[in-house]
C-alpha cells in the first residue's frame, strides 16, 4: 500500500505540469488584465497602466511568464494579487477557515442524512417511506442550488428572521469570544443546509439502490440459510458492502471542502474560497486564480488517491499492492 501511494503521489507531477500549462495559458487568453479600465475603472491612465503591464512581466513572451510564474510556483512563492495587494497565500489563508467549516458542516449534514433515509429506504423499499423519501431525493435533484438558495434567503431570513442572509459572522462581536462562534455557527448554517440537503439526495438514492442489490446476492441467502441473526446479516454482509460507493463520494468531497460551493458562498456573500474564486475571475487576478486552479487540481488527484486507499479499507476483497 505504502508503495502505491508513493507511486501515486510521483505519478501526479507530470499531470499537474500538463495542467498547469493549461491553466496559465487559457489564463493568459482571458479578454483584459488587471489594470485596464474596464476591470478597474480607477486605472485609466495610459501611462499608469502600461507602466505596470512591464513592472509585472505582462508584455514578455507567454512561455517567458509561464517559465517565470512555475519556478516561483514550486518554490512556494504565489506571487501578489494584483486587486488586494496581497499575497496570495495571505488572500486565500483569510478565506479558507470559512470554506472549511462549511465544507464540513455541509458534509457532515449530508452524510448523517443519506445514511438514516438511505439505510430505511434500503431496508423497506416500496413502502410508502421508501417513496416518500425517493419523492424528495428527487425534488432535491431537480431544484439547482441558486434557486434554493435565494429561496432560503427569502424564507429564512428575510420573512422568518430566522438566519442571517450574508457575511461569515457578526461583524459587531470581538474576535475570539463565545458569541463570535455562537455568531459564526449562525451565519454557516443556512448555506450548510442548502447543500447537505441537496448533496443527499444522490447519496441516499446509491445508498438505498446498493442495499436492495446486496440484499438478494447469493452471499446473503446462504447467510440467511445458516441461521445468521438478520441484524448481523445486515450489517456486516450488506450495509458494509453497499457503502462502498459512498466512499467514492468521499474522495471527491476532499475538493468540494477546500473548494466550497462557489454558486451557494456568491448567493450568500459568504467570504470563502468559492467565492475568491469567482472574483480572481471577473477581475483577471491571474496569480489567485491560477494558485486555486492549481490547488482544485491536486485536491481532485489527491482525492482519487484516498479513494483507492479506502476502497481497500471498507472492502477486503480489493487490495492495493
Amino acid at each position: 500500500m505504502l508503495k502505491y501511494s508513493i507511486r501515486r503521489l510521483l505519478g501526479m507531477i507530470p499531470m499537474l505540469l500538463l495542467i498547469s500549462i493549461v491553466v496559465f495559458t487559457l489564463a493568459m487568453l482571458m479578454p483584459g488584465d488587471p489594470f485596464g479600465g474596464e476591470i478597474d475603472p480607477t486605472n485609466t491612465s495610459p501611462e499608469y497602466i502600461e507602466q505596470m503591464r512591464e513592472k509585472l512581466g505582462y508584455n514578455d513572451p507567454i512561455y517567458v511568464q509561464y517559465f517565470r510564474w512555475i519556478s516561483d510556483f514550486v518554490q512556494g512563492d504565489f506571487g501578489k494579487s494584483t486587486r488586494y495587494k496581497m499575497a496570495v497565500t495571505d488572500v486565500i489563508g483569510e478565506r479558507l477557515p470559512n470554506t472549511i467549516f462549511l465544507g464540513f458542516t455541509s458534509l457532515v449534514i449530508t452524510y448523517i442524512l443519506a445514511f438514516i433515509m438511505g439505510s430505511y429506504a434500503g431496508r423497506k423499499p416500496y413502502t410508502i417511506g421508501d417513496n416518500l423519501i425517493g419523492g424528495l431525493n428527487y425534488l432535491g435533484l431537480a431544484i439547482p442550488s441558486f434557486v434554493a438558495g435565494v429561496f432560503a434567503i427569502y424564507f429564512f431570513s428575510f420573512q422568518l428572521n430566522l438566519f442571517p442572509s450574508n457575511g461569515s459572522v457578526d461583524i459587531t462581536i470581538t474576535d475570539g469570544t463565545f458569541e463570535y462562534w455562537l455568531s459564526r455557527i449562525h451565519h454557516v448554517l443556512l448555506p450548510a443546509i442548502i447543500l447537505g440537503l441537496l448533496g443527499t439526495a444522490s447519496y441516499t438514492q446509491f445508498l438505498r439502490n446498493d442495499i436492495i442489490e446486496n440484499s438478494r446476492k447469493d452471499f446473503v441467502r446462504t447467510a440467511r440459510a445458516k441461521g445468521t441473526k438478520e441484524s448481523k446479516i445486515y450489517n456486516v454482509h450488506i450495509l458494509r458492502n453497499s457503502i462502498i460507493p459512498l466512499v467514492t463520494f468521499l474522495g471527491f468531497d476532499i475538493v468540494n471542502l477546500i473548494g466550497g460551493a462557489i454558486i451557494t458562498e456568491s448567493i450568500f456573500t459568504f467570504p470563502g474560497i468559492g467565492q475568491l474564486f469567482i472574483e480572481s475571475v471577473t477581475t483577471n487576478d491571474y496569480p489567485v486564480l491560477m494558485t486555486l486552479t492549481m490547488m482544485f487540481s491536486f485536491l481532485t488527484l489527491f482525492g482519487n488517491l484516498i479513494v483507492d486507499i479506502l476502497y481497500g479499507v471498507v472492502d477486503p476483497r480489493i487490495r492495493v499492492e
